[in-house]
């Protein structure tokens, strides 16, 4: 009986802890083409971010070469500007010179006509003196030509 209750002690306590209820602990040849599988998957993931990574590379040279260009623009810019500004300048200065000069052009032209008026008016002046003179001396050998002055009041 002995015997017998050390079966079933073997039986109750020993079997279902063993080998017949627990799973096996190594891996399958199933689960190593699953994990096998995955590796591979995983290194194409990892390949196509390093993809991905090299055109975000690319994209920020590009993005880079458009930030050089666009500063070279904003010198071309600042170097119209700054000729724009010169020749702004340059044209205000000219109609400032031109200015002056019409300014004294007609200050000219004022001041010619002024003595030029004096002058013409003196020598008109003279002339006329002259020319009564000359028929006042007439007039003496003259006596119409003596009337015709007093009636005038040249005599």
């Amino acid at each position: 009986m002995r015997m017998v209750t050390l079966g079933l002690i073997f039986l109750v306590f020993i079997l279902p802890s063993g080998a017949f209820c627990a799973e096996p602990s190594g891996f399958t040849q199933q689960d190593r083409e699953l994990l096998l599988t995955l590796k591979v998957k995983v290194e194409e993931i990892d390949k196509r971010f390093e993809q991905i990574d090299k055109r975000f590379e690319q994209i920020d040279k590009r993005f880079e070469q458009l930030d050089k260009r666009f500063e070279q623009i904003d010198k071309r810019f600042e170097q119209v500007d700054k000729r724009l500004a010169f020749i702004q300048q340059i044209l205000v200065a000219m109609f400032g010179v031109f200015g002056g000069l019409c300014a004294v052009f007609v200050g000219l032209l004022l001041w010619d006509r002024r003595t030029f008026k004096e002058m013409a008016k003196r020598e008109a002046l003279r002339e006329r003196s002259r020319i009564v003179e000359a028929l006042r001396r007439y007039s003496e050998k003259e006596p119409r030509m003596a009337e015709i002055l007093r009636s005038l009041g040249l005599l």
